[in-house]
């Protein structure tokens, strides 16, 4: 026997989110495969040409769990798109380097990613376009004043606990 689910008294705007960003990230995954890319790889590219990241750096500015990160940075390596290069300040830690090709591609990547977004946006009216955007810019923000996930450089290790 069921129950009888309780009524909605507001929208649920995480499953619109949820289903807007699969939309949204289906559409940049069958564009970016016109020249062999995809959203993750372009993602982790792109922030890797912006600054010297670790690979958990990279990991958490593009969502991606430790194991997707090592298997994305494999790939990137073996096509001859990234290299993993000792970090100047934490020998322990591998830096993601974008070689000239990964660079190449990034550009590429760039002018398909704004056209994807671009059509999305078109959809909308101009004003609609502002709001959306200013709205989801402020809805990123966490309430406890934290940076939403990626928005800050996350440390390479955590801090050691003082032994018991």
């Amino acid at each position: 026997m069921n129950s009888p689910v309780p009524e909605r008294t507001v929208r649920d705007l995480t499953g619109l989110l949820v289903q807007t960003g699969h939309a949204m990230n289906t559409r940049l995954s069958l564009a970016l495969a016109e020249i062999d890319s995809s959203p993750r790889k372009h993602c982790v590219l792109l922030h890797a040409m912006e600054a010297e990241r670790t690979q958990s750096q990279l990991a958490a500015i593009a969502g991606l769990d430790k194991t997707t990160m090592v298997v994305t940075a494999d790939e990137l390596e073996r096509d001859g798109l990234a290299e993993r290069c000792p970090s100047a300040t934490d020998r322990r830690a591998r830096i993601i380097r974008a070689t000239p090709a990964g660079e190449e591609l990034v550009r590429r990547g760039m002018a398909i990613v704004d056209r994807v977004h671009a059509a999305a946006l078109d959809e909308l009216s101009p004003g609609e376009r502002q709001v959306l955007v200013d709205a989801l810019v402020k809805l990123q923000r966490l309430p406890d004043g934290a940076e939403p996930c990626g928005a800050a450089e996350k440390a390479v290790r955590r801090p050691r606990r003082p032994r018991q």
